[in-house]
């Protein structure tokens, strides 16, 4: 079993900047994706940022340039760096891994969900 643990989420004002980290944990082989989605009310789960086990990068349109996804390998932690936020970042943001199993397909798994809330 794998646990993701979320943290960083808050009410912050338009322009403003967050922080996210998402710590794994738990009995896995490997890491391979690690990211952040987010679902404002009303919308669909979006991807918002991801990176590989190779360190490539993936954004969602409108977060790019704002939003920078990043991760410890030795943590087993990813980051979302959120700059110049806008009231419709709102949302939660939740914490997916794809997880690695000796003999098995990979695993994918969800963090609890953090909120994100942006004031205009």
């Amino acid at each position: 079993q794998v646990q993701l643990v979320e943290s960083g989420g808050g009410l912050v004002q338009a322009g403003g900047s967050l922080r996210l980290s998402c710590a794994a944990s738990g009995i896995f082989f490997s890491i391979e994706d690690m990211g952040w989605y987010r679902q404002a009310p009303g919308k669909q789960r979006e991807l918002v940022g991801s990176v590989s086990s190779g360190g490539t990068t993936k954004y969602e349109d409108s977060v790019k340039g704002r939003f920078t996804v990043s991760r410890d390998f030795a943590k087993n932690t990813v980051y979302l760096q959120m700059n110049s936020l806008k009231p419709e970042d709102t949302a939660v943001y939740y914490c997916n891994v794809l997880v690695g199993r000796l003999g098995r397909p990979p695993l994918n798994v969800w963090g609890q969900g953090t909120q994100v809330t942006v004031s205009s």
